[in-house]
């Protein structure tokens, strides 16, 4: 473990962007895809922040974990797991398998990436 707080200052802020969301948010956009898109950078930055992997890494473990959740959204794995009472469940795994959201994972993770290659920024 290797704790890098510029990391983990982007995934609490992310992290209370995806809240605000997730409470005050009800439209057709940003809640369902800019969300999407947030939460992989979001992850990312976590991981970067606690942990000592590559960029490259870290991108490609948070792409295959996401698309495995949306995956897993597809055969109901909330309701397979009993859970499907349970509104934070249903908001944290998510209930709904959409392509869409595939798309928003990879445009996500390619942000993160693009602003560490080419900026030399770290933007989580």
């Amino acid at each position: 473990m290797k704790i890098t707080p510029y990391y983990l200052y982007w995934a609490l802020g992310l992290f209370i962007v995806e809240v605000y969301i997730a409470i005050y948010v009800r439209d057709d956009f940003i809640r369902p895809y800019m969300g999407d898109f947030l939460v992989v950078i979001l992850i990312y930055a976590l991981i970067r922040g606690l942990f000592k992997f590559s960029m490259q890494s870290t991108a490609v473990g948070v792409l295959i974990f996401s698309f495995v959740v949306e995956i897993l959204q597809y055969f109901n794995i909330v309701e397979l797991l009993g859970l499907g009472d349970s509104n934070i469940a249903r908001i944290v795994i998510g209930t709904t398998f959409v392509w869409e959201d595939l798309l928003a994972y990879s445009l996500g993770i390619a942000t993160a990436l693009m602003c560490e290659y080419f900026t030399g920024i770290k933007l989580a």
